[in-house]
C-alpha cells in the first residue's frame, strides 16, 4: 500500500487530493511539523532536504511533489490525471507544472518565510521581502485567471471547469492548494479573482477535495 508522508496544508495536500481522486489504497503518515519531525534522522533517510511530502510506494521512495505528482498519473492512467504523453496537451501540462513549482510556489515560500532572505533579525527586510513576495504573486495568480479566461472563452463554466479546459488533470489539485495559501493576503487572495474564484468553488464542490479537507 501507498504512504504519503504529510502535514496539513502543507505541499503534500496536492499528492493527497491525486491519491484520493485516484481511488488506490493508500495510508496517511503524519509528519508533525510543530516537534521538527521533517528534520529527524528517520525522516531524512526518506527525504534528505527535510521537506514534506514524501510518497512511499512499494521499493520506490519519492519526494517533490510535481515528481509524487507525474508518477502517480503515469502509474494510474485509468485516472487520467495527464494528458497522453507525446500530445501538445502533455506538453502545456509539463509546462503548468513547472510553472506552479518553480515559479508560483517559491514565491509563496518567500511570502511565508521572509527571514530566510535576510540578515537574522532584520525585521525591516524581512518585512521588504514579505510585500514584494505578496505584490508578485499578485502577478501570477493574474496570469492564471487569464489563463482559465482563456480555456473557458469558448464555452460556459460548466462546459469547461477545469485549468486544462474539459478534462479534470493533476494540475488542478495544484492550483487549488497553492491559491489556498493565499487566503490570508491582506488584498487581493485568489478567490477575489474573476475566473480564478468561480474555479476554486467548483474545486472545492469535488468529493475528493471535500474528503482530504475534513482529514
Amino acid at each position: 500500500m501507498m504512504q504519503l508522508h504529510y502535514y496539513p496544508g502543507n505541499a503534500s495536500m496536492i499528492p493527497h487530493i491525486v491519491l484520493e481522486e485516484i481511488g488506490a489504497p493508500f495510508e496517511l503518515a503524519l509528519v508533525n511539523r510543530e516537534v521538527q519531525a521533517h528534520k529527524s534522522a528517520d525522516y531524512l533517510k526518506l527525504n534528505p532536504n527535510g521537506l514534506i511530502p514524501v510518497l512511499v510506494d512499494g521499493e520506490l521512495v519519492l519526494y517533490e511533489t510535481a515528481a509524487i505528482c507525474l508518477h502517480l498519473a503515469d502509474t494510474h492512467p485509468l485516472s487520467h490525471l495527464a494528458p497522453v504523453v507525446g500530445t501538445v496537451e502533455r506538453a502545456h501540462f509539463y509546462k503548468w507544472l513547472m510553472w506552479l513549482t518553480n515559479t508560483l510556489q517559491p514565491a509563496l515560500m518567500m511570502y511565508f518565510y521572509p527571514d530566510r532572505y535576510v540578515a537574522a533579525g532584520n525585521a525591516v527586510g524581512a518585512a521588504e521581502v514579505r510585500a514584494q513576495a505578496q505584490a508578485r504573486i499578485g502577478g501570477m495568480l493574474q496570469q492564471l485567471d487569464d489563463e482559465l479566461a482563456r480555456v473557458q472563452a469558448d464555452g460556459p463554466l460548466v462546459r469547461n471547469p477545469w485549468f486544462m479546459g474539459e478534462h479534470y488533470t493533476a494540475l488542478d489539485a495544484y492550483v487549488f492548494t497553492l491559491c489556498r495559501w493565499t487566503r490570508g493576503f491582506d488584498s487581493k487572495p485568489a478567490r477575489s479573482y474573476a475566473h480564478l474564484g468561480p474555479y476554486l468553488q467548483h474545486m472545492l464542490a469535488r468529493p475528493a477535495v471535500q474528503r482530504v479537507l475534513a482529514t
